[in-house]
């Protein structure tokens, strides 16, 4: 039996790739930028003033009073379990079996600590300048090398850095608006088991390493009708990602050639999603204020995967769907000092049900969030927050076609929730 080392390049990209693409979100986006907004499930950020409300939305500078900095952590731990349900592999011999291996990973998520940062620069009492400095892919899952798992997934691990700079101005006494470009870098390393021909030849192994920078924008705008209601609305552009990186094939046997274990460079390109959002807060009275944002989640511009390396070219069509998230909150002044807050949020998965691969078993979810500030200073503003996160019971359903021409048919089980908790701090100066 023969195989190029083109086909064999063009397998292995495209299978690492889909997986970080889809190892970074709902899918693969983390909303955990602003430790504030983590204490009302985000559903007042758009609407919100300050540097805490930077990522959400530019315009939340404009007019303030003083410069401001903010610094936030968030460590997100995840209690996950993967179950077999009758996966099975078919070689070219061909003879299909069942994959084997361990049929149960237990917290194949890794729990992880998510920074951000910003500061605003008050230029005078219209124009303000800002930096936001976000980690919003950032994932890591990882299996062990028996897993049922291994011909999807072994270890996909992807952590970006995403910087804004924003100008804001303060229009009148009614409308701010605010734009930012943005700059994001993302590495990742993935890896997963290569089966050779025989079911009684140990396994190959491919993997993937790479990164590279991407650009776009942000706009928004806020309006105050009253001064106890403030609109605020927000769009994030989609990013045209590529990943400059190695594709290394090892371990494959005869009757494989020796050749087709090889290291070769190639680069993927990948779009990430626009994101829209819009929102409101009203101050019932001086103690009591309700938060309320919807977001739209581009995800149909991730419509496929594009793969160049030496020799040739190859597209894997993905399918996923826009999705909308709804979110409510409440922030109680519970003292001149103290604030405590509250919120929910249904955030629904755009990945398909047929397709869904191990790497990252993504399902709709609801978030229950509960914090508070504490005004320790006048200049000085403590935060913290804690969520949890429950997962819809999904499953995985994936077929794929390896580099050695075997069809790995994954079907399993998965259960998950996660708990989130948050500490950051904001001041002026």
């Amino acid at each position: 039996m023969s195989l190029s080392r083109t086909s064999l390049a063009a397998g292995v990209a495209l299978l690492a790739l889909a997986a970080a693409s889809q190892a970074s979100a709902s899918a693969f986006y983390l909303q955990e930028q602003s430790v504030r907004g983590t204490g009302r499930a985000y559903s007042g950020e758009v609407a919100d003033k300050g540097v805490g409300s930077l990522w959400w939305n530019p315009a939340s500078i404009a007019g303030i009073e003083k410069s401001e900095g903010y610094f936030g952590l968030n460590l997100i731990q995840v209690d996950s379990k993967v179950v077999n349900n009758g996966s099975t592999i078919t070689r070219p011999v061909p003879v299909t079996t069942a994959i084997g291996g361990d049929n149960t990973a237990f917290d194949p998520i890794n729990d992880g600590v998510v920074p951000n940062a910003g500061v605003a620069f008050r230029v005078n009492d219209r124009l303000s300048l800002g930096v936001s400095v976000a980690a919003p892919y950032n994932f890591t899952t990882e299996y062990n090398a028996n897993s049922w798992t291994r011909y999807d997934a072994l270890k996909s691990q992807l952590r970006t850095v995403n910087v804004d700079g924003v100008v804001a101005y303060r229009v009148n006494d009614m409308i701010d608006l605010g734009v930012g470009v943005t700059a994001l870098y993302a590495d990742a390393e993935l890896t997963n088991a290569l089966p050779n021909i025989s079911p009684l030849q140990p396994d190959g192994s491919q993997s993937l390493k790479g990164d590279g920078w991407a650009y776009g924008y942000t706009v928004g705008a806020q309006i105050h009708p009253s001064k106890s209601l403030t609109i605020g609305a927000s769009y994030r552009s989609k990013i045209d990602q590529k990943l400059d990186g190695t594709v290394k094939v090892a371990g494959l046997l005869a009757p494989i050639p020796a050749a087709n274990n090889f290291t070769v460079d190639g680069q993927a390109k990948i779009t990430l999603p626009w994101i829209a959002n819009f929102g409101a807060r009203w101050a019932v009275n001086d103690q009591w204020t309700l938060n309320g944002s919807i977001s739209r989640v581009g995800w149909g511009e991730f419509d496929a995967i594009r793969v160049t390396f030496p020799g040739g070219s190859s597209t894997s069509v993905q399918d996923y769907k826009d999705v909308t998230t709804y979110a409510v909150g409440v922030d109680y002044q519970a003292s001149p000092r103290l604030t405590l807050r509250a919120g929910v949020q249904y955030d629904p998965t755009p990945t398909p049900d047929v397709g869904r691969t191990a790497r990252v078993p993504d399902g709709d979810r609801m978030m229950y969030a509960a914090g508070a500030t504490w005004a320790a200073t006048d200049n000085i503003k403590l935060d913290a927050a804690i969520n949890y996160i429950s997962f819809d019971d999904t499953k995985i359903a994936r077929t794929d076609t390896t580099a050695t021409s075997s069809v790995v048919r994954l079907n399993g089980d998965v259960t998950g929730s996660a708990v989130v908790l948050s500490t950051g701090a904001r001041f002026s100066f």
